[in-house]
């Protein structure tokens, strides 16, 4: 099951992805199945057939996009947070080879980013709470791999 959390930016993202589909892409390909249907035999039009399986996708879309918009709730920065690790935390471990930096968001904002780990991530859970300098160990399929939190920031409103 998914986590309901979202950060703002992701939640203004899903809307606005929302807003294109609905308003800019749904009406033209609707206008291209009208057209390739008025052409006649709908069987061999490929016109048709392609845009009538797009306009399906679309729909599909919309109707997941506003199911989770109505579900998710939007976690904004507080002060509070700030030295220890909690959602929407940018987050750099490092261990005796390498750093990874990462924030941690709801599951609906890591596709198309690769510094985005979801908050029901192993790695995100065993970072939650934790302070600079504090031990994190993240159990993988290998084993157990330890790291260090180096440092922790938020994203805070540039207003």
């Amino acid at each position: 099951m998914k986590t309901n959390l979202i950060t703002r930016e992701g939640f203004d993202k899903l809307q606005e992805e929302l807003d294109f589909l609905w308003r800019k892409e749904r009406p033209e390909v609707t206008r291209k199945v009208t057209w390739a249907a008025s052409l006649g035999d709908r069987s061999e039009n490929a016109d048709y057939q392609y845009n009538k399986r797009r306009l399906r996708e679309i729909d599909r879309r919309v109707r997941h996009i506003r199911k989770r918009l109505e579900s998710v709730r939007i976690v904004d920065y507080s002060e509070l947070q700030e030295g220890r690790v909690f959602f929407g935390a940018w987050v750099r471990l490092v261990d005796d080879e390498t750093s990874l930096t990462f924030r941690i968001v709801g599951p609906d904002e890591i596709y198309e980013r690769k510094d985005y780990v979801s908050i029901d991530a192993p790695i995100a859970r065993a970072c939650l709470k934790k302070e600079a300098d504090d031990e994190v160990i993240v159990r993988t399929p290998v084993g157990e791999k330890t790291w260090y939190v180096d440092q922790i920031w938020y994203e805070t409103d540039k207003a």
